[in-house]
């Protein structure tokens, strides 16, 4: 069951590194999780990427696949230190192979010394998606598109009632809807929910070596190269920030552009622009398994910009779970865990979290509708009550109570995509109060 269309949510917006070269580092993920859980993170990882592959053979899938390294370099002046206590952590975590080169293949600028991850891989997450279903569908399974789930139940069986009020059981639920839309506070105090951006940039062919690049900076870059028919497209990524708290008096995909242009000279004209949403965990890996609590319901979540491998090896796991078959992964990536070391982060996060309901306190952004912009919304201030109010290109104001049905924080306008974004948890609604990402499963109310 999909409440829009298959490709329609994260996945569309992925850039789509096949990597078992984790954000979260294997220096970092070792001191959290153990020598041996580093070791299976890296290893699950590279399971993934290798079932993808082995599913694009048997299914002759074209998608753009292609084996490339993967290079990690560090513009900071203590890089070397960095890099060399990395190199060290990867290869206790048995990416043996991983080495230290003087710099990455790209003749437009030096990144100075780096890691090189051999073995990753790219490919077109779309072509792959919609061939994936329809193989999924020639084996007898059947996707209902524009159903939207309004509740999830656990159970013997569990059901999940739709919108419109049609009820389905199952023995078993899996919600991957990036982030559970079933679970109203537990998972949500373990992840947080960050905006990423991407802009790809025409380059002539084969002007940059195809390979998977990223610096260490905070917030990080990601790049790749993406074939086209005449051309290549560069896609650069970036510029994250908690969703509905960024600055957005700043255009991030300028900024990128910017980025982009001072170390690559190929770069011409930008021919893509989007962002995605990213569930971050505190501790660095997905919640994969049953849900906390529950019996037959399970989730998969907190992909830490590695989607398209934790989406896959979701995959791998929950069958053997659901199958109640052992699986080396199942303690690692279990939703119910608690990893002492990241008992700062989960502080930091949920106090951040907590800060954000201070803004039933503040002012309004403006004193009254008249002051928003045509194609623009604020939240004002009515008495007790804060009111979202968006004023489309005709000028007709369209006015929605502010509060999250989630939680009840107040969300914010996103001017980039022209949504309401909620600071405390992820939730996104479109301009007229419309959900696009959960953890609300209920459009804004009107005012």
């Amino acid at each position: 069951m999909e409440s829009g269309q298959v490709g329609g949510g994260e996945t569309g917006r992925t850039t789509a590194h096949l990597s078992n070269a984790l954000d979260d580092r294997y220096s970092e993920l070792e001191s959290l999780h153990g020598a041996e859980g580093a070791r299976l993170a890296a290893k699950s990882h590279a399971a993934a990427i290798d079932q993808i592959e082995n599913i694009i053979a048997a299914e002759r899938i074209n998608c753009d696949f292609q084996r490339v390294d993967g290079f990690l370099f560090d513009p900071t002046n203590d890089g070397d230190r960095e890099l060399h206590a990395e190199l060290a952590a990867a290869q206790r975590a048995g990416l043996t192979d991983t080495q230290i080169v003087e710099r990455a293949p790209l003749a437009s600028f030096d990144t100075g010394a780096c890691l090189r991850f051999p073995n990753q891989a790219q490919f077109h997450p779309l072509k792959y998606l919609y061939k994936l279903a329809s193989a999924f569908e020639q084996r007898g399974g059947r996707i209902f598109g524009n159903t939207h789930a309004k509740q999830v139940e656990d159970g013997t069986p569990a059901t999940v009632t739709t919108e419109v009020g049609h009820t389905v059981t199952a023995d078993f639920v899996v919600v991957a809807t990036n982030t559970p839309i079933n679970d109203v506070v537990k998972i949500h105090t373990k992840q947080a929910p960050y905006r990423t951006y991407v802009v790809g940039l025409r380059i002539p062919r084969d002007s940059v070596p195809r390979a998977l690049y990223w610096d260490t900076l905070d917030p990080y870059h990601y790049v790749r190269v993406q074939p086209e028919e005449t051309h290549d497209v560069l896609i650069v990524g970036g510029e994250d920030h908690k969703t509905g708290q960024g600055d957005d008096k700043v255009n991030r995909f300028d900024r990128l552009e910017r980025w982009t242009r001072e170390r690559f000279s190929a770069a011409q004209e930008v021919v893509y622009s989007w962002s995605g949403q990213v569930m971050e965990p505190v501790d660095g890996l997905a919640f994969i398994g049953k849900n906390p609590g529950d019996k037959s319901v399970y989730i998969a979540t907190g992909d830490s910009g590695h989607g398209m491998t934790h989406g896959t090896l979701a995959g791998i796991l929950l069958t053997d779970l659901i199958q109640k078959q052992p699986n080396p992964w199942a303690t690692l990536y279990d939703p119910a865990r608690i990893t002492l070391g990241s008992l700062g982060t989960f502080a930091e996060e949920n106090i951040n979290v907590a800060a954000q309901y201070t803004s039933f306190l503040t002012p309004g952004e403006v004193s009254s509708p008249q002051e928003i912009a045509p194609g623009t919304g604020a939240v004002i201030r009515e008495g007790l009550t804060k009111i979202a109010v968006y004023r489309d290109a005709d000028g007709v104001t369209h006015r929605l109570n502010a509060k999250c049905p989630h939680l009840g924080c107040i969300v914010a306008w996103n001017p980039t995509e022209k949504t309401w974004d909620c600071p405390c948890h992820g939730s996104r609604f479109a301009a007229a109060g419309t959900v696009i990402n959960g953890p609300a499963i209920s459009d804004l109310s009107a005012a």
